[in-house]
């Protein structure tokens, strides 16, 4: 999969292509719908398949204290694109200049003059340009005019509802991570690196793998069972991920992981961190050795955890 930054940096070989467009955050079922849709039109047009998708996401230009908490960072959203057989991702700057785009424009500047797009799959719901005065029907009109077909993506429910991001993120918020698992097609996870933190679970008797986040908010909160890989091997854990209002904060959120068999240095490591299952709220202890008493009780809910339900090396 090839991934091009920005308008300019398209050259004439990326031209004639099937093409969607969207945040595609969490690559949830229902994108995955979109994109096996997208796989077969390439193929009937003997084409390559491409995504279009913006950074920061719309909402996070418009209102980043308000954006909903993300689903996939960049790093992981393209992981799962690739995974899913996409062979071109084109990454838009959301910024002032595109915001201003009217319509018409977008679809000049993006679909006809830089990708030279055949076909386009989109939700039926789907809003773009200037105002957001772009839908379906708008693609319908210029497709006509400018040589590329439109066709709307077929809505994906389970349990009676629709599967979009946003369902998602309030699945991931109540804790039903057995949900949110049916609507990603997979478990949910988080990837990040491991850095340095101020070492207080070394001190209460649980060192553990602080993951850079780098996220405004996020989609779950609380203390979970966990599990990642370290050199092919899975290794079982528990985590809190959130604002930990036990010890002083510094207002961003954090994602703490104790491994529970694992004593290596993983200090600069990529870890794709897998929840299974969630054991509490976060919540503020009066005091650290009440916090140690709450984690001790964790390490042991979890070691039983495994214990009854044995895990396989796959991560996906």
């Amino acid at each position: 999969m090839q991934l091009v930054r920005g308008l300019h940096n398209l050259r004439p070989r990326h031209r004639g292509c099937v093409a969607t467009i969207g945040n595609f955050d969490g690559v949830h079922r229902g994108h995955q719908a979109i994109l096996a849709r997208l796989r077969e039109r390439a193929a009937e047009l003997g084409l390559p398949s491409c995504v279009v998708i913006f950074e920061p996401q719309p909402r996070e230009f418009f209102s980043p204290d308000k954006a909903p908490a993300r689903l996939t960072r960049l790093r992981e959203k393209l992981r799962l694109l690739r995974e899913q057989g996409v062979d071109l991702v084109l990454c838009l700057a959301f910024n002032r200049r595109l915001r201003e785009l009217s319509a018409a424009e977008f679809v000049h500047a993006t679909l006809v003059e830089g990708l030279g797009v055949r076909h386009l799959e989109v939700g039926d719901d789907f809003r773009f340009g200037c105002d957001r005065a772009g839908d379906f029907d708008f693609l319908l009109k210029m497709g006509a005019v400018e040589g590329f077909t439109v066709e709307a993506a077929t809505t994906i429910e389970i349990d009676g509802e629709r599967v979009s991001s946003s369902r998602l993120r309030q699945v991931l918020a109540e804790g039903q991570l057995a949900l949110a698992e049916k609507l990603l097609g997979r478990p949910f996870s988080i990837t990040g690196r491991v850095m340095h933190g101020q070492k207080l679970g070394r001190q209460l008797g649980a060192p553990t793998a602080n993951i850079q986040l780098k996220r405004r908010s996020t989609p779950l909160s609380g203390v979970y069972i966990v599990s990642t890989e370290v050199d092919g091997q899975v290794q079982a854990g528990v985590a809190n991920i959130g604002m930990r209002p036990t010890v002083e904060s510094d207002g961003k959120p954090h994602l703490e992981v104790h491994l529970l068999a694992y004593q290596g240095d993983l200090y600069g490591r990529l870890l794709r961190v897998t929840f299974h299952s969630k054991l509490r709220d976060e919540q503020r202890f009066a005091s650290l050795e009440a916090l140690k008493t709450a984690i001790d009780a964790d390490i042991a809910a979890a070691r039983d955890y495994w214990r009854a339900s044995p895990f396989t090396t796959s991560q996906d």
